[in-house]
C-alpha cells in the first residue's frame, strides 16, 4: 500500500532541498557571469540570450530585465535579446532548416566579436538541446563571449561555454526555479554596479 506524503512534509522536503542548492552554489561562477555581462554593458555589447521550455521563458524574462530593470537614470544601458521572442522567425527557421538551427540561424545575422550569448538550460544543452550548442558555438567562433545556466551535471555548456553556473541538483523544478533566483541575483548585482560606476 501506497503511503501519501502529507502536504506540510512535501513543502518542508522541497524548501530543505533548496537550501541546500544555496549552500553548494559556486559564487565563482556568478561572480564571473557578473563580469562578463559587466564588461558587456561597458563596452556597448550585445546580449542574446535563448532557452526550451520552461527555460524559453526565464529567457525572455533575462533579456527583458537587463533591458529594463538595470536602467540607471543619466547611464548607458544594455542591448538584449531574446532569440525565443519572433516566433514567425523561429518558425520559419524550424520548418526550412530544422529546429536544431532555430538560435544559430538568428545569430549569423546580429552575432559580433565582444557580444555574449546566454544559453538556460536544464540538462545543460545536453541530449535534448542541440539548439542552444550549436549557437554557442557559432558564437564563439565569432569571438562573442559564452554564459550556460545548467543544471544537474552542467552537461555540454560546462565545457564549452566561458562561463556556466550550474545549480547542484538532478531535478527539473528545483533547476528551474533557481535560475529565475540567480537570474534576478545578477541583475540586482549588475543594476548595483552600474549605479557605481564612473565613465
Amino acid at each position: 500500500m501506497k503511503i501519501e506524503m502529507k502536504n506540510p512534509d512535501f513543502i518542508n522536503k522541497y524548501l530543505k532541498e533548496m537550501q541546500e542548492i544555496i549552500k553548494n552554489l559556486s559564487k565563482d561562477d556568478i561572480d564571473k557571469v557578473v563580469e562578463i555581462l559587466f564588461e558587456a554593458w561597458k563596452n556597448e555589447k550585445q546580449i542574446f540570450t535563448m532557452g526550451n521550455g520552461g527555460s524559453a521563458s526565464t529567457a525572455t524574462h533575462l533579456a527583458a530585465d537587463l533591458s529594463k530593470t538595470t536602467i540607471v537614470e543619466g547611464k548607458k544601458r544594455f542591448r538584449a535579446f531574446c532569440l525565443n521572442d519572433n516566433i514567425p522567425l523561429v518558425s520559419a527557421w524550424t520548418n526550412d532548416s530544422g529546429f536544431d538551427n532555430i538560435f544559430k540561424g538568428q545569430l549569423e545575422n546580429v552575432i559580433h566579436a565582444g557580444d555574449v550569448v546566454i544559453g538556460i538550460s536544464v540538462h545543460g544543452g545536453s541530449g535534448w538541446s542541440a539548439n542552444l550548442i550549436k549557437a554557442i558555438e557559432y558564437a564563439k567562433s565569432k569571438k562573442a563571449m559564452t554564459i550556460g545556466l545548467a543544471g544537474f551535471d552542467g552537461g555540454l555548456m560546462k565545457k564549452i561555454c566561458d562561463a556556466c553556473i550550474v545549480v547542484p541538483m538532478e531535478s527539473t523544478p528545483h533547476v528551474e526555479s533557481f535560475h529565475v533566483v540567480l537570474q534576478h541575483l545578477i541583475i540586482f548585482c549588475l543594476k548595483e554596479k552600474i549605479r557605481n560606476h564612473e565613465e
